[in-house]
């Protein structure tokens, strides 16, 4: 995917998560709001996996399911969802931390529990 295809595909994730939170407000589980995102993108002709377990590779080992991340869509941008009180930087961490084991290059990090859901929206990147 160019660099053209991954921003539009990120436009339109971020335009979701919008319609998701307009319509639920903040203050349900994470679950909760992974579902209803992840059909919003799938109504949008998009692939989307969730709770995907991924392996790590290490100096010749390889655990099988080493980290679970919240959400992929369309193979290519990696999603984290949080319902909590302030992201911290360990949570980007742990989203660049993904990206880099993974190979891809754009992660978004959403805070569900904000009363304006533009703030609860964190890009990050990976060589990009």
């Amino acid at each position: 995917m160019n660099r053209s295809e991954l921003e539009g595909l990120a436009r339109e994730t971020v335009d979701c998560v919008f319609k998701v939170h307009s319509a639920l407000g903040p203050g349900l589980l994470e679950s909760a709001y992974q579902a209803c995102l992840a059909h919003e993108l799938q109504k949008r002709g998009y692939r989307v996996a969730t709770e995907v377990l991924l392996p790590l590779r290490y100096d010749g080992l390889e655990i099988e399911k080493a980290f679970r991340v919240d959400m992929l869509v369309h193979d290519t941008v990696l999603i984290e969802n949080k319902v909590t009180q302030e992201v911290l930087p360990v949570h980007k961490s742990q989203v660049f931390t993904y990206l880099k084991l993974t190979g891809l290059q754009l992660g978004l990090l959403i805070n569900w529990n904000t009363r304006l859901i533009k703030h609860g929206i964190s890009r990050v990147v990976n060589n990009l």
